[in-house]
This record gives C-alpha cells, sequence and structure tokens, in this order.
C-alpha cells in the first residue's frame, strides 16, 4: 500500500487553503512514489483492459495537473501546453517514457501547478476550463478527487505487481 506523508499537527488548524493544499501535495506525493522500487517493466505492465498502468497513472497526473492549473488557469490551449487533447490519451507511454523521466515531469507539472495557483484565492474564478468558469476552490475539490482516486488504483495495481514477484 502507498503511504502518505504525515500531516503535521499545525495543518489541523490551518486555513482552508493550506488544508487542501496540503491534501493534494499528500496525494500528489503517494502517486509520485508508487513507482518506487519498481523496475521498467513493471511499472509499465498492464493489469486491467484498459490503458491504465502505474507509470501511465504518473503520466496522465502530469497531464490533469497541466489542464487544471495551467489550461484552466493560464487560457493557454492544450496544444500549446504541449498535452494530449483528451484524458485518455494522456495515459499513452511513448518509447523515450520511463520512470525516472515521467516522475520528473510529474514533480515540474506540480510546481508549475503551485506557481500558477499562488496568485489567486479560492474564490477567484479560473476561465480556461472546458466547463466555464471555476472557482479555484472547485479546481481544488476536483484535483484531490482525481488524484486519491488514482491513489487508489495505484495502491491495488502496485499489490498485484509486488504479489506476482514471489
Amino acid at each position: 500500500m502507498t503511504t502518505m506523508p504525515s500531516m503535521d499537527r499545525e495543518s489541523f488548524h490551518a486555513d482552508l487553503r493550506t488544508q487542501f493544499e496540503t491534501f493534494i501535495d499528500e496525494h500528489r506525493a503517494a502517486l509520485h512514489a508508487c513507482l518506487d522500487g519498481l523496475t521498467e517493466a513493471e511499472a509499465r505492465t498492464s493489469l486491467v483492459p484498459s490503458r491504465t498502468t502505474l507509470l501511465g497513472l504518473v503520466k496522465h497526473a502530469a497531464f490533469v495537473e497541466k489542464v487544471w492549473f495551467d489550461e484552466a488557469i493560464t487560457l493557454r490551449s492544450r496544444q500549446e501546453i504541449g498535452i494530449p487533447a483528451t484524458p485518455d490519451e494522456s495515459f499513452i507511454l511513448d518509447d523515450g517514457d520511463t520512470i525516472a523521466s515521467v516522475q520528473a515531469a510529474h514533480r515540474a507539472a506540480c510546481e508549475d501547478s503551485r506557481r500558477a495557483a499562488a496568485g489567486f484565492t479560492l474564490d477567484d474564478e479560473v476561465l480556461g476550463n472546458r466547463r466555464g468558469p471555476l472557482p479555484l476552490r472547485w479546481v481544488y475539490l476536483h484535483m484531490l478527487r482525481e488524484l486519491a482516486q488514482h491513489c487508489g488504483h495505484a495502491d491495488i495495481l502496485r499489490e498485484q505487481l509486488l504479489a506476482a514477484r514471489h
């Protein structure tokens, strides 16, 4: 099972934004770490009928960061950002995708997300989402849901992969 970094006691009483960011960062870290200790072949192993692999999940997570914190905030198109047009395509692995390269891209996307959101309040609307204007608060909640869901997927896939070693 992927372990979540422990929260410090101060975050229990912090303002709402700090609490959102703490939970999002914990889930980012857990998803990022799901690849630790795996071989390249294990990270690419498909255990379900969809395109979902552990490496693909982390690659998709970088895509999600760019959709919600780059496209939605900066108003740049997916083409300008250099990401796939659809979420399904974001799971597709290229020959050059490695654990190190995908983790580096994910780490960079998370840092970019933090910077993009820094100048906004939770009530500020971001205008570049396909659903229309949304408050940053909604983006944070959506990201938390998305990351939590994918952490669950990663836990199960990783457990299966590690069990297959024995």
